[in-house]
């Protein structure tokens, strides 16, 4: 296992990786006023920029989906990478040397910088084939090419090359380029014989196969020639870098794809992937040699934004639900087999599972070729789910016409069905085949609940001990909890899934009490309570009558405006689609905000996160706010001293108020003064860094997006008066509430028997008066 990273050398990468470029790779960026940049957000299609940059911070934040964060959690979400990955990519970015606690490494058995050493070796290798492509003697991979479709623009697009003929041609240039006789033989580039070290791949069309961040990390090639007696396909072999089994080719051109469209079409070889891309279809990935495993199942579930959890379900009619696994297999028995494969893997999966094959055997680039882009797209608009495939699969082999192959195909099907984790998808597929099969539906269904309860031995996909109906837990990782006949309350499900109960009418959701672990659950006759997913939040709300303060999921509630525990730990803050201006007349959608309406959620999580009460942007109070906290965060060296003098409760707005907090704790002006001084640029990264570091989970993506949003005044002569005058805005609210309990004080004291005390709070009153003047003097 690799060390945790040692913080002030993640803290160097978060200022040494300058976010405007790392952006700027993905994001075309405009300025937006002093210090600010915007451009279109990657993550969410849009056709106005809400996503800005803000470089003198070090943090990112769109207000049309309200993704933000710093430069390693853009990294995350764009290249679908955990935190230590991330943090590594970008070490090795800007050349900072890592180190780890309790002497961990990067990779186990991985010498520190020995990995850039060799990825360095294949951008150069990729460059070299890449180049070798036009040379006279590449003729016979650019009639390959041709042949199937593409140009030197597609060429180019892909990185395809051509590996020379001569035993030692990529040798000698990388042994030009200072590379060591230790370095060549771990790059996997190169096999060793009698006579020493000789080029691997030799006349050769040759792919780069690169990692989500788009670092080579290997290479596919195809023969070309008659005399060639190695395989057809070649791949660079298992090194410290290219492991087939978690590696997808064109990943990196797809990630930003896959990431919005929340689909990714799995396809089986490097020129099907061109194919696709080329037809516009840019979700397409392959595998290398290998079938599709749980490796690739982990890169493809970071990207498209599932968390495996069971949340997604997959319905018999096609209906989408969360994001989309499709797969392409040949028509041909083999491909049918592949599919097979892929219904062990599907499982893994929350987001739905589909194939696409066509009919007469063609594989994407031959459709390409064939009948063009349209018939690729139509191929993938005319995928199936993986289940319904597999099981109408198996009943092409008999008979349907006889009895005896009826009988024969439901023996067949059946461990198919029952290998269905999914409580409710067995169930419905157990319908359906029924019907397919022509044979009566409670016999069908009898069939699959004997073979569940035989053991998943021999179904397909399954694996782990048999479960018993009705205890609540299933085989190997199942996130369903199952249920007991006669509509009684079933056991506690997986994490994060729905429970289902029977009543002898077919399945239905179940109410009553919930354990943790379960999810949504309904009745109609009263109350359901929701069961607790493996995020945190609650899942499912209550179809049914509730009692008078009563929120939807049969708990107290109603409406509140308080924080809940951790409310946003799992969840964005807020989904404000301002674009420009923060504060446009339009409030925007309410979602993460609620309008707390008579008998509402506040009170209770929900699976996305708790509601919040929004705040009117209208409001000028909100308005004054929420501009002095993100000049706070932005300007804080401009800021006047007197901030500092402001109570716990100078913001009426909790967010705003949790957000003072945050920064009172931090230290206030003083500390961020100081840590503007001692940063070498005068950023204020990490002043926004400490805040955070201070502010509760739920309130960090408020802290974000008050650091990054746009400020009207954008003319660098005139900040320091702009903060001086919205920071004074703030203390004067302050005053004001401040006199308005003096006055009533006052009004509650008797003068005659405390004559004293009276004085005194007038003074007060007296001296807060004139203090407001002087404010309002100043602005």
């Amino acid at each position: 296992m690799a060390g945790r990273i040692k913080r002030e050398d993640v803290q160097a990468v978060r200022e040494r990786a300058r976010i405007e470029d790392v952006v700027g790779e993905h994001v075309t960026l405009k300025s937006a006023g002093v210090g600010s940049m915007k451009g279109l957000c990657p993550f969410h299609d849009e056709r106005s920029p809400s996503f800005h940059v803000r470089p003198q911070v070090g943090l990112w934040h769109c207000f049309g989906c309200s993704e933000g964060g710093d430069v390693i959690s853009f990294v995350q979400k764009i290249d679908g990478l955990p935190f230590a990955e991330a943090v590594e990519y970008l070490a090795g970015r800007v050349g900072i040397q890592l180190r780890y606690e309790d002497g961990g490494a990067p990779r186990p058995g991985e010498e520190p910088g020995r990995r850039q050493r060799l990825l360095e070796a294949h951008r150069v290798a990729a460059t070299y084939f890449s180049e070798q492509l036009a040379t006279p003697g590449a003729a016979a991979a650019r009639t390959f090419l041709a042949e199937r479709g593409f140009d030197r623009a597609a060429a180019e697009q892909f990185g395809v090359g051509y590996a020379p003929q001569g035993w030692d041609a990529l040798l000698r240039h990388l042994r030009g380029r200072g590379f060591t006789e230790a370095e060549l033989k771990a790059t996997g580039l190169m096999s060793e014989g009698n006579r020493g070290l000789y080029d691997r791949f030799r006349g050769r069309l040759v792919w780069p196969i690169r990692e989500v961040t788009g670092d080579t990390v290997g290479f596919g090639a195809r023969k070309l020639y008659e005399d060639d007696q190695g395989p057809k396909y070649l791949n660079t072999p298992e090194t410290a870098l290219y492991k087939k089994s978690q590696v997808l080719y064109g990943i990196d051109l797809a990630k930003r794809e896959i990431a919005k469209t929340k689909r990714v079409v799995v396809v089986e070889g490097y020129t099907d992937v061109m194919a696709m891309h080329l037809s516009g279809e840019g979700t397409a990935v392959a595998t290398c040699g290998t079938a599709f495993g749980s490796d690739h199942a982990r890169v493809v579930r970071r990207l498209v934004g599932d968390t495996g959890a069971g949340g997604g379900v997959q319905l018999a009619s096609g209906a989408s639900v969360g994001g989309e696994i499709i797969f392409t297999f040949d028509g041909d028995a083999a491909g049918q087999k592949a599919a097979m494969r892929a219904f062990g893997e599907d499982q893994t999966f929350s987001a739905q599972t589909f194939v696409a094959v066509e009919p007469s055997g063609m594989d994407p680039c031959e459709l390409r070729q064939a009948q063009g882009p349209d018939a690729v797209r139509g191929l993938v608009e005319a995928r199936q789910p993986l289940f319904e495939f597999v099981i109408r699969t198996t009943l092409r082999s008999f008979d349907l016409e006889r009895a005896e192959g009826r009988v024969n195909a439901l023996r067949a099907a059946v461990p198919v069905v029952a290998g269905i984790r999914d409580r409710g998808l067995r169930l419905e597929y157990a319908r359906l085949l029924a019907g397919w099969l022509g044979m009566d539906e409670d016999t069908v269904r009898h069939a699959v609940g004997s073979a569940v309860r035989s053991g998943p031995a021999a179904r397909p996909g399954s694996g782990g001990a048999p479960r018993r109906e009705g205890d609540g837990r299933a085989p190997g990782g199942d996130d369903r909890g199952s249920a007991r006949d006669g509509g009684r309350p079933g056991g506690a499900g997986g994490p994060g899934g729905p429970r289902w109960a029977g009543n002898g009418d077919g399945p239905r959701w179940q109410g009553g009490a919930g354990g943790q672990g379960g999810g949504a659950r309904r009745d109609g006759a009263r109350p359901g309570g929701g069961g607790r997913d493996d995020r945190g939040g609650w899942s499912g709300r209550s179809d049914g009558p509730r009692r008078p303060g009563q929120d939807r999921g049969g708990r107290p509630g109603g409406r509140s405006d308080r924080f809940g525990d951790d409310r946003y730990k799992n969840d964005r803050y807020s989904n404000d689609r301002y674009g420009d201006d923060p504060y446009r007349d339009d409030p925007g959608p309410a979602e993460p905000w609620d309008d707390g309406g008579a008998g509402g959620d506040a009170g209770a999580p929900q699976a996305t996160g708790a509601r919040l009460s929004r705040p009117d942007p209208r409001d000028p109070v909100v308005r004054t706010e929420r501009t002095a906290l993100e000049v706070v965060l932005q300007y804080p060296h401009l800021v006047p001293p007197d901030f500092d003098d402001l109570g716990a409760d100078a913001f009426s707005v909790p967010a705003y108020r949790a957000v003072h907090e945050a920064v009172r704790a931090a230290g206030g002006m003083v500390s961020a003064r100081e840590l503007v001084a001692a940063s070498a640029s005068g950023s204020s990264s990490s002043w926004v860094e400490a805040v955070s570091e201070q502010a509760s989970s739920m309130v960090v993506p408020l802290v974000t997006e008050l650091a990054v949003a746009p400020l009207p005044e954008d003319r660098p002569d005139a900040l320091a008066s702009y903060v001086r005058d919205v920071v004074g805005k703030v203390v004067e609210l302050g005053v004001t509430r401040a006199i308005a309990d003096l006055k009533g004080r006052l009004q509650r004291m008797d003068s005659a028997s405390d004559p004293e005390g009276y004085q005194r709070v007038f003074a007060e009153l007296i001296a807060l008066e004139s203090r407001r003047r002087m404010l309002r003097e100043s602005a």
